[in-house]
């Protein structure tokens, strides 16, 4: 017999005080592949102070797990007018596979359609093949090559674009 679900967590504002979580997150994600390291000094700066990274119209979201603990999160930023840019998209290895992260993408597309954006785009690490497919089935589809970051993770990444 199925368990029952339980009530469907809100989404909230990150806050600074939250970055401690949020590294610990990423580092959890990023365990999964080898060579992928989080280095907050170099690569995530973004991180340190995590309540004032993503200003409006853009923001910075978690998801808390039943414990309170940030077990999802997700970012918007326009780099540019009507080009909206998806950041950050990451879930708990304990989370996964429960539309955490589709929930966190879609919010971050309504938001970007609010603020008159009519593209979005996002980047993502060539080694996730997992967030690839979901943000494929969001309607983003692959644009040209990999990007190399140069970062301490030898990171490349793919663009990813969709009209809203």
């Amino acid at each position: 017999m199925a368990a029952a679900a339980g009530p469907t967590p809100a989404l909230r504002p990150v806050t600074d005080a939250d970055a401690q979580e949020l590294f610990g997150l990423l580092a959890l994600c990023f365990a999964d592949y080898p060579g992928c390291f989080v280095d907050p000094h170099d690569d995530l700066k973004d991180l340190l102070r995590p309540g004032q990274s993503f200003p409006p119209p853009g923001g910075f979201f978690v998801i808390e797990d039943e414990r309170g603990r940030v077990g999802a999160c997700a970012a918007l930023h326009f780099p540019e007018q009507g080009v909206a840019e998806l950041h950050r998209v990451y879930v708990r290895p304990d989370l996964q596979r429960r539309g955490l992260g589709r929930r966190l993408s879609e919010a971050m597309l309504a938001r970007a359609v609010e603020a008159g954006a009519s593209r979005m785009i996002l980047f993502s690490d060539t080694r996730f093949a997992g967030a690839h497919a979901m943000y494929q089935r969001l309607g983003f589809s692959r644009v040209g090559g990999a990007r190399p970051l140069g970062d301490i993770s030898n990171s490349q990444e793919y663009r990813f674009e969709r009209a809203l």
